[in-house]
């Protein structure tokens, strides 16, 4: 077996589809269905058999998939520290990102670094920070940004914090808004907790929720539209949106604040894209 082979396993157990495993690879389907039968044939086991609408695998392919994953992850370890040994700063950084800092503060911190440091490549992931956390768990990155309160067995910093702002399109009274049409969006837990506990902090009846939206832009579009009222992020919000902004705070008059951390394993640090990356992070986390 060879590293091609335990990447064509992984994304079939992935996908458990041969066309979409095969879409995946950048490789036809019947390069692929050929690779998989050579495999079987040398190690003289069946690893799947083919079900409705997709693949199965046997308890041999599931143990071969494991295997499979783990290789990948030692070889990839392996070709960091190659290159961490070299003098200059070059490599791969995998960084994990929750969606908002990729958006607003990722790219320019991104461009920055990479004129301090030109031979490092990056392979950048963005979701919600719940997705983040599960790529820290399996040490698919060497380090995470996330934003709300996670556990983390390994270094945390905090980089900043920020308020939560209710948004309105014209001036409101912020004691009637049980009253008003509120929009709601699909968000990570972490944020969602946060304003439901601001919520039943200040209020003991539920919003009148209009609108059930899939992403915060498209909120912040809605209120500007005079449809209703939202609660977001301070790092979503801009002077040019036009908008009437209140920061939020509990009944004892402290402030509704959500933390941007910087999570990784203390043993990444021995690989100078990644510790070179960290401090660089903790002096330019306000750009």
């Amino acid at each position: 077996m060879d590293e091609k082979d335990w990447v064509a396993i992984k994304v079939l157990y992935e996908e458990k589809n041969i066309s979409r495993a095969s879409e995946r690879l950048f490789i036809s389907q019947p390069a692929l269905t050929y690779r998989l039968k050579n495999l079987e044939k040398e190690l003289g086991t069946e690893l799947f058999y083919k079900i409705k609408g997709g693949t199965e695998f046997t308890s041999e392919g599931v143990y071969l998939a494991e295997y499979a994953e783990e290789m990948i992850k030692k070889l990839q370890q392996t070709k960091d520290y190659m290159l961490n040994m070299r003098e200059e700063v070059r490599g791969t950084l995998r960084i994990g990102v929750s969606s908002n800092f990729a958006q607003y503060k990722l790219p320019k911190l991104l461009k920055k670094f990479s004129i301090e440091y030109p031979n490092v490549q990056f392979s950048v992931h963005t979701g919600w920070s719940t997705g983040i956390m599960n790529l820290l768990n399996s040490s698919s990155v060497h380090l995470g940004i996330l934003r709300g309160n996670y556990d983390w067995y390994g270094v945390k910093t905090i980089l900043h914090e920020e308020r939560l702002y209710l948004i309105s399109k014209h001036e409101i009274d912020i004691n009637k808004l049980p009253e008003l049409p509120f929009i709601h969006y699909q968000t990570d837990s972490s944020l969602k907790n946060l304003i439901n506990g601001w919520w039943h902090d200040r209020f003991s009846e539920p919003p009148v929720v209009t609108m059930e939206i899939d992403r915060q832009e498209t909120c912040k579009e809605m209120v500007k539209n005079d449809l209703g009222v939202a609660i977001l992020p301070e790092i979503c919000l801009q002077p040019s949106d036009n908008l009437y902004t209140y920061g939020l705070s509990y009944k004892n008059d402290t402030p509704v604040l959500r933390s941007t951390c910087l999570m990784y394993n203390k043993e990444a640090l021995q690989l100078s894209t990644v510790k070179n990356f960290v401090d660089f992070l903790n002096q330019n986390s306000n750009l």
